[in-house]
């Protein structure tokens, strides 16, 4: 099976598809707030899934990283009116140092093509 790189960088791919499935590096954006971010990383991730060809109907997981705990409810708010219902992910939502302190929330989806 062949294996295609999406937005390739020197540490990265944003997306790899291998088969048919695509994995997406966790994806993180500036914001104020959870729910700032939380909207602007769900942003990336339908522009990647509409890149290689998919759509979040077709999520199969999502691991959900939060600076802070307590920003679990406002993440949440977003994710609820963003996922599709019909076609929720196994999911995963832990607390988290992430890589840079301004990141409150960082999220990495698998999903089908």
């Amino acid at each position: 099976m062949s294996v295609k790189r999406h937005n390739v960088g020197p540490r990265m791919s944003a997306a790899v598809v291998h088969g048919n499935t695509v994995y997406l590096a966790g994806q993180v954006a500036e914001g104020a707030t959870v729910r700032a971010q939380t909207e602007a990383v769900l942003g990336k991730i339908d522009g990647l899934l509409r890149a290689v060809g998919s759509d979040r109907s077709k999520l199969l997981s999502a691991t959900i990283y939060l600076a802070d705990i307590r920003g679990f409810e406002e993440m949440n708010a977003v994710w609820d009116a963003w996922v599709d219902p019909a076609n929720t992910p196994a999911r995963a939502t832990v607390e988290a140092r992430l890589a840079n302190a301004k990141y409150l929330v960082e999220i990495s989806v698998t999903a089908a093509l």
